[in-house]
């Protein structure tokens, strides 16, 4: 007589709501938070106040796991099919879609609730922010390289940094989303790759597929575009050597990224995906140090 196999106990509802936003997966929001926080930096020629550091750290995080329960109600049908994402809450039917969307309804509405706390052109310009965080699970139906639009939402809490801090967004603002949309269009095809057999097989489009055996190449193109970009603009609002060591250290890593995926295997562009935080939190370390030591040394 063969005994029965042990059932795992039932999961309480918070467990699965932390797993629906990604609760132990830190890398997503610092993706969004390292470019925001250099931006209130630059806006403000230097530290811009713990209020506005608390306010979009905090609404970074809140959004993004907002994000995500939009993302897994999107592609519940599609995620049953991925390996890697099969046993999303939403998708194994252990959160309903009412559930995650009234969970990121709440976690949004705290979001907008610190950003009134800043000043009205912030306020105004959340909106088309979170008009993007909506769009960006439905463009990989209809866009090819739907990247592109997540850079666009990754990239908003820039224009909003410096709203909160001038009150105006300026043309220099726009310089700096358009270099971040780089930095997003690689990390993100980075993990597109993990994903493209099953995304292929899902007629779901990606950059991963529409660069096809150009990929690695387009990803070292956009890492290049992004650092470039960003290093000609802040060394002209700050200039210090230590700008140049975290741009350095910043090359070194997209040196390796360029190894983990070069053979494109699913571990090696998911490891290079997941430590791309470093990359930003080094420019971000790079900004406020040069704004401080110069500071220190005038």
């Amino acid at each position: 007589m063969t005994s029965a196999l042990p059932t795992a106990p039932p999961r309480s509802k918070l467990s699965l709501y932390l797993d629906l936003i990604r609760w132990n997966r830190p890398a997503g929001w610092l993706l969004l938070l390292w470019p925001s926080l250099s931006a209130l930096w630059l806006a403000a020629g230097g530290f811009p106040g713990w209020h506005l550091v608390a306010v979009f750290t905090l609404g970074t995080i809140l959004m993004r796991s907002a994000g995500c329960c939009i993302n897994d109600v999107a592609d519940r049908e599609f995620d049953r099919h991925v390996k890697r994402t099969a046993q999303r809450p939403v998708t194994t039917g252990l959160v309903s879609v009412k559930e995650a969307l009234a969970v990121g309804a709440v976690l949004a509405l705290i979001a907008f609730g610190l950003v009134l706390t800043t000043n009205a052109a912030t306020i105004a310009w959340s909106f088309p922010a979170l008009a993007a965080t909506l769009i960006y699970p439905y463009a990989k139906r209809h866009v090819s390289m739907p990247q592109a639009v997540l850079g666009v939402a990754f990239s908003f809490g820039i224009p909003m940094a410096y709203a909160a801090v001038q009150g105006q967004v300026p043309l220099a603002a726009w310089l700096l989303l358009a270099g971040n949309l780089f930095w997003v269009l690689a990390y993100d095809t980075e993990y597109a790759m993990v994903d493209r057999d099953d995304d292929f097989a899902l007629n779901i489009k990606t950059s991963a597929i529409t660069l096809g055996r150009f990929d690695v190449a387009a990803i070292m193109g956009f890492y290049a575009a992004y650092l470039a970009i960003w290093a000609w603009f802040i060394t002209r609002h700050v200039t210090h050597p230590v700008l140049w060591l975290a741009f350095g250290a910043a090359a070194a890593q997209v040196a390796w990224h360029h190894q983990l995926i070069r053979h494109r295997t699913r571990e090696g562009c998911f490891k290079a995906f997941r430590l791309n935080h470093w990359l930003g939190a080094t420019l971000f370390a790079g900004v406020v140090l040069a704004f401080g030591l110069s500071r220190a040394a005038g």
